[in-house]
This record gives structure tokens, C-alpha cells and sequence, in this order.
């Protein structure tokens, strides 16, 4: 699971903003919204007839997957990176 996710933006005239986010107690804040997801993910997938576990299992493979990943997005002389730790 991600432990840390940095966001970083360059602004042409201006001296770059830093954001560290913790993933962990954003999680425990958010804990009611994400079994709520969850549970919804649940009734799609009844709905839809899709493999429940399977669905849930794919979901899990992508979570642990994030860390390392880097996301670099380029607007005009605007930049955004976003790297999961």
C-alpha cells in the first residue's frame, strides 16, 4: 500500500509549492466513504455479474502497484508531479 504521495507545482514566477500527503491517516479519515465505495463496488458487480472477489482482487493488485509511480502533467508554463511512495 502507498505510504506517501508528494505533489509538488512549478509556477512560471514563482517559487515551486511542496505537498507531502500521508496516505495512511487520510485513509482512517476517510475510512466511512471508502466502505461505502465498497460496498457499492459490491452491487455493481452483482448487477453487472462480474466476479466479486475477482473484482476486488484486481482492485488490490492496483493499489499495491501505485507506489513508484510518477505523474507528470504539463499545462502551458505550469507543471504538476505527483510521485507515490
Amino acid at each position: 500500500m502507498p505510504q506517501l504521495v508528494t505533489v509538488k507545482v512549478n509556477r512560471p514566477d514563482h517559487r515551486p509549492i511542496r505537498f507531502w500527503i500521508p496516505v495512511l491517516p487520510v485513509v482512517l479519515v476517510l475510512f466511512p466513504v471508502v466502505v461505502l465505495v465498497v460496498l457499492a463496488a459490491i452491487v455493481a458487480c452483482v448487477v453487472f455479474r462480474i466476479g466479486v472477489v475477482r473484482a476486488l482482487g484486481a482492485a488490490w493488485r492496483v493499489i499495491s502497484a501505485l507506489p513508484g509511480a510518477r505523474f507528470d502533467i504539463e499545462q502551458g508554463r505550469t507543471a504538476v508531479l505527483v510521485a507515490i511512495r
